[in-house]
């Protein structure tokens, strides 16, 4: 069990052209993941500026550490309605102590090699809560697509719609509209130019139509008057026993849903560079970096299908790239995080709009639904509950369908045949 960095150095692969590629690959990641992180970070119920120190610190420890060469660390929208409810019930500190409660548990399983057990969660699983977070971030956006004016929106995805129709009365026609040119531009802008990242282009197209018209219209500004632009020195809430048994069910939440993620964006990113990883180093990488975000005042991270794909399509190779992505975003944290208080809400609501539609595995369901009954209840199973309730009671309950299936109904088929024979 060692960090891809070292192997690779070790065995004389990092080469100069290698890090000119990686150098140049991490440096468009970081631009892809700027807006990202920012947007991810508000719609988990906290400060703008957490997002970028999550992509910072937990980034560059899992690509320091990590078992990948290729992966990306940060935040993802797989965690926002679970960050938003652990802030909604514990306050940022319980955050804070439930994300450190959550990398030790991650840096545990992979010292006992559990990054093996992967393997044996079903792809039903997989595609029924995959699909089931993205359903919920999609509903978590529509506030700040249509302008609405919600104080305290829930955190529970049912009662969100409810509150939703409740207050529809302040819809905002002008803010509706410019989300949604920011959503044609998304869709649109890779057919026009591949080069430059369509969100970068929304976004600066709706910071640009609110500044010039003077529109008004909800910004990060408005909402968010005190952005900090400094990094913020190391610090541990006050941790007690009541607190650690609070917070467990939050801390596995996130670590569950951390291994997982990261794992799965690992297998993506192996058979896109021909690579193996090494899926115990990335559970002790992805541990490392939750813990060095939190300290930070940063959320949970894990790895990022879509920004590592990004990487290697960028010609990203070693975790130079990575290192680069988090340092690129450092530095614009500390030069130019005052300017994102004209980023108008509803652009990054577009953006976690399109992030939520890419996430879901749409095809694969659609797929699956001809699978046999008890694979198809496994998936709608896991796809509702993550929706209704939450990411664990999903799995625990797919997963144990799964299991039934396999112990039972399996080996019932097998002697029916058997007696047929």
């Amino acid at each position: 069990m060692s960090p891809k960095l070292i192997t690779m150095f070790r065995n004389n692969e990092i080469s100069g052209d290698l890090m000119k590629n990686d150098i140049i690959a991490g440096f468009i990641v970081a631009i892809i993941a700027l807006p990202l992180s920012i947007a991810l970070a508000i719609s988990s119920g906290v400060s703008p500026e957490k997002g970028l120190i999550t992509a910072i610190f937990a980034g560059f420890m899992i690509s320091f550490l990590g078992g990948s060469k290729v992966q990306i660390g940060g935040p993802t929208g797989a965690f926002v309605v679970i960050v938003y409810g652990i802030v909604k019930t514990y306050g940022i500190d319980g955050l804070i102590i439930a994300t450190i409660m959550s990398g030790i548990i991650l840096i545990i399983m992979g010292m006992l090699k559990m990054g093996n057990l992967i393997k044996y969660v079903p792809q039903t699983v997989t595609v029924g809560f995959t699909s089931g977070i993205a359903v919920t971030l999609l509903i978590t956006q529509i506030k700040d697509l249509l302008g609405l004016n919600i104080k305290d929106v829930p955190a529970e995805a049912l009662y969100k719609i409810a509150a939703y129709i409740e207050n529809i009365n302040s819809f905002h026609l002008i803010t509706f509209l410019i989300g949604l040119a920011c959503i044609l531009i998304m869709v649109y802008w890779p057919k026009v130019n591949k080069g430059v990242p369509a969100s970068i282009i929304a976004l600066v197209f709706a910071t640009l139509v609110v500044k010039i018209f003077s529109l008004n219209v909800d910004t990060i500004g408005s909402l968010y008057s005190n952005i900090s632009s400094t990094i913020p020195m190391p610090s541990i809430p006050k941790i007690n026993m009541d607190k650690i048994i609070q917070l467990i069910q939050p801390a596995i939440t996130i670590a569950v849903l951390a291994s997982i993620e990261s794992l799965l964006s690992c297998v993506v990113a192996d058979k896109m560079i021909d690579d193996k990883h090494d899926s115990n180093s990335e559970l002790v990488a992805q541990g490392f970096g939750n813990i060095a975000s939190a300290i930070f005042g940063g959320i949970p991270a894990t790895g990022a299908i879509a920004r590592t794909a990004a990487n290697v399509k960028n010609g990203g190779r070693s975790p130079i790239s990575g290192i680069i992505h988090a340092i690129t975003l450092l530095l614009i944290m500390i030069l130019l995080m005052p300017l994102a208080k004209m980023i108008p809400m509803t652009v990054l609501s577009a953006i976690l709009i399109i992030v939520s539609y890419n996430m879901g595995e749409w095809k694969e369901m659609k797929e699956m639904m001809s699978l046999p009954k008890i694979d198809v209840v496994v998936l709608l199973s896991t796809f509702i509950l993550t929706i209704v309730f939450d990411l664990v009671i999903a799995i625990i309950v797919g997963m144990s369908i799964h299991l039934i299936a396999v112990l039972f109904i399996n080996k019932s088929d097998d002697k029916a045949t058997e007696e047929v024979a």
